[in-house]
C-alpha cells in the first residue's frame, strides 16, 4: 500500500516586476500629464498673481484634485523603483540598487514640491492669521509657491536624470532589451540634467530638451509592458 503524500500548497508569486514597472510608469505618465498640464498648468498664469489666485480659487476642487494626483505618482514612483531594481538586478546588483535610491530621492523632493501646492490651498481659507495679509500680499504668497513647486521639481528631476542615465546602462548590458532603448533612455537622462543644470546657471534658460528626449522613457515603459513579465538573468 502506498503512501499518498499530500499536495504542495502553491506558493504567494508577485507580479513581474518588468511588468510593474511598465504598468506604474504608465499609470503615472497619465496622472503627471493630467494634474500638471490639465490642473495646474491650466490655472496658473505666468507673471499674473492676481489671476492665478483668483483662478485657483474659482477651481479648488479641482486644485485638490489635481494634488492628489500628484501626490499618488510619487507613490507610483517608488513603486517603479522598487520594480526596476528587481528586474535589473541581474544585470548589475549594486547599480541596480543605485539607480532604485536615485528615483526614491526623486520621489521625496517632488513630495516636498507638491507640498508648496498644498501651502496654496492653505492662504485660499479663512485662517485668522490670513487677515494680517493684504489682498495682493496673499496673491503674491500663492505665486511665490506656485513658483517653488517648480523650482524645487526641477532641482529633483536632477536625481530622476542620475536615474535614468543607470537604467539606459543597465537596459544596454542586459542583452534582452534592445540596445537602443537603452541608448535613447540615457540620452533622456541627459536631457533632464542639462534641463535642470541650465534652469539654475541661466536666468532666462528657456529650453526644454527633455520635452524632446522622453522618447526613451516612453520606449522603455512600452517594452516592459510586451515583454517584461520574465525577469533578466544574470550578465
Amino acid at each position: 500500500m502506498t503512501a499518498v503524500l499530500p499536495a504542495p500548497r502553491s506558493r504567494l508569486t508577485m507580479p513581474a516586476p518588468g511588468l510593474v514597472a511598465g504598468v506604474g510608469l504608465l499609470v503615472l505618465a497619465v496622472l503627471a500629464a493630467l494634474a500638471n498640464f490639465g490642473v495646474v498648468e491650466r490655472l496658473v498664469t505666468e507673471d499674473d498673481a492676481t489671476r492665478t489666485a483668483l483662478d485657483i480659487s474659482a477651481s479648488e476642487s479641482l486644485f485638490r484634485w489635481g494634488i492628489a494626483a500628484l501626490m499618488l505618482v510619487v507613490l507610483l514612483d517608488v513603486i517603479v523603483a522598487w520594480a526596476l531594481q528587481e528586474f535589473f538586478q541581474g544585470v548589475h546588483r549594486e547599480l541596480s540598487m543605485l539607480a532604485a535610491w536615485l528615483r526614491v530621492g526623486y520621489a521625496a523632493v517632488f513630495a516636498v514640491a507638491v507640498g508648496q501646492l498644498i501651502g496654496v490651498l492653505r492662504l485660499s481659507g479663512d485662517g485668522q492669521y490670513l487677515r494680517s495679509y493684504s489682498t495682493d500680499q496673499l496673491h503674491t504668497e500663492v505665486m511665490l509657491k506656485v513658483d517653488a513647486f517648480h523650482d524645487i521639481w526641477t532641482a529633483g528631476l536632477v536625481l530622476f536624470g542620475a536615474h535614468l542615465l543607470l537604467i539606459g546602462y543597465l537596459a544596454y548590458r542586459s542583452g534582452r532589451v534592445p540596445r537602443l532603448i537603452g541608448i535613447l533612455v540615457v540620452i533622456a537622462g541627459l536631457g533632464y540634467l542639462v534641463d535642470s543644470f541650465g534652469a539654475f546657471l541661466s536666468v532666462g534658460y528657456s529650453l526644454q530638451i527633455s520635452g524632446v528626449t522622453f522618447v526613451g522613457e516612453a520606449l522603455l515603459m512600452l517594452w516592459l509592458l510586451a515583454k517584461g513579465r520574465r525577469s533578466l538573468l544574470p550578465a
